[in-house]
């Protein structure tokens, strides 16, 4: 196992590193110190519920400290970080969470301000400044501003400055909602994707994985394996658990990258890590890392679906050939020329997602039909291919 983390780990120049709400509002001890053991109830902790604790400014010193320590190693290290909401509802003195969205994204505002004063303040002892980047789904789904999410943070380190990300909660709607993006690990990984970081560290309260005999995992390279360990409990002001990790371990693993899940209050965590301590769960990751185009790909909200018969799964997993129409036999949902589509077996299965040369409409009119056939049907405006090779990606438990 030391081999394998050293093989990883050892080498890393870019870190992705997100922190969760609780992890950064209360310290944590006892039954909620595993990530798939349940979470202890709000009232059970420090005597009073988490909606009230306030952002711990001596956690948010210590981990600013070994980020600095990182980068004297010359490691880069950006920054995803919870805890708006959680601020908000401390700073307005409210009971809890609101389930309204208006107040949610009021309360979202407030918090935001306070969140960046601490993390502003804790870097401010080392000198360095930080920058505020909020972002919303649609900042990945657009290729461009995708891009230039990348470059913009490049420029931030470039500068000497570290970011700090988080989702514009007070302008989002289905990520307030939605635990599929909603949740900062989800968009950790996104962020991860954009920068091509050697390294996702997603740090909680937990210290990882559990296997069935309630013994940490230290090592996965199994997903599916994986996932059969996980319980769905969350805490009470944040909104992930252990299912978005696995699904940020999925896009990141998948892409060609490592991601770690650990203990955010052990001391000194991430130089340990960095050291190569058998510390977290480490999650392997594929053989190949993925080009830039074709990890956007991988993090683009799919439309739709298409369903294929087993002869085309074979040509797209085994022989990397493009999605011809002869191949498909049901069309799901609606969408249009170019948008991101996922391709799924007859049994359901996730087998790639790629970018549609067609609508929703005509794939539906040309599934099953020879190339021949739909040159006279579509006449100019027929593809040889429903999706080409160089627009798909494969899912990585396939290859």
């Amino acid at each position: 196992m030391m081999e394998t983390r050293r093989l990883y780990l050892s080498s890393v120049r870019s870190i992705v590193l997100k922190l969760g709400t609780q992890l950064l509002t209360a310290k944590t001890s006892g039954p909620d110190k595993v990530l798939n053991a349940p979470v202890a109830s709000p009232a059970a902790v420090g005597g009073e519920t988490r909606a009230h604790s306030s952002l711990d400014e001596q956690y948010l010193d210590c981990v600013a400290r070994q980020v600095v320590a990182l980068r004297q190693r010359g490691i880069v290290v950006t920054i995803v970080s919870s805890g708006a909401i959680g601020a908000g509802v401390r700073e307005l003195k409210l009971d809890g969470r609101p389930t309204d969205l208006g107040r949610l994204q009021a309360v979202a505002a407030v918090g935001q301000r306070c969140l960046m004063d601490a993390w502003g303040a804790a870097f401010a002892a080392y000198t360095l400044p930080v920058a505020q980047l909020l972002l919303t789904r649609e900042d990945i789904d657009d290729r461009t501003r995708f891009l230039n999410v990348r470059n913009t943070i490049n420029a931030v380190h470039e500068l000497g400055a570290v970011p700090i990300i988080n989702e514009n909660d007070t302008i989002s709607t289905d990520e307030l909602v939605k635990i599929t993006f909603g949740d900062n690990d989800i968009l950790a990984a996104l962020v991860a994707q954009a920068l091509q970081a050697n390294l996702l560290v997603l740090m909680s309260i937990v210290d990882g994985l559990l296997d069935a005999e309630s013994k940490p995992v230290r090592l996965v390279g199994n997903l599916a394996q994986a996932q059969q360990l996980v319980r769905a409990e969350k805490s009470a002001l944040g909104k992930g658990g252990m299912d978005s990790k696995l699904a940020a371990a999925r896009m990141v693993t998948g892409a060609g990258d490592a991601m770690v899940v650990v203990d955010g209050r052990m001391p000194s965590v991430l130089t340990r890590l960095l050291d190569c301590e058998p510390v977290g769960t480490l999650f392997v990751p594929a053989q190949r890392r993925r080009s830039s185009r074709s990890r956007w790909i991988g993090s683009v909200r799919t439309l739709g679906a298409i369903v294929v018969d087993d002869g085309a799964v074979q040509a797209l997993v085994e022989k990397n050939r493009s999605l011809l129409a002869a191949g498909i036999v049901a069309v799901e949902g609606s969408f249009d020329r170019g948008d991101c589509v996922a391709i799924k077996s007859t049994d359901g299965s996730m087998v790639a997602r790629g970018l549609s040369n067609y609508a929703a409409v005509d794939v539906h009119n040309i599934r099953g039909k020879k190339t021949s056939q739909i040159r006279d049907l579509l006449g100019e405006a027929a593809y040889d291919e429903v999706i080409h090779r160089d627009n798909l990606v494969v899912e990585q438990a396939l290859l």
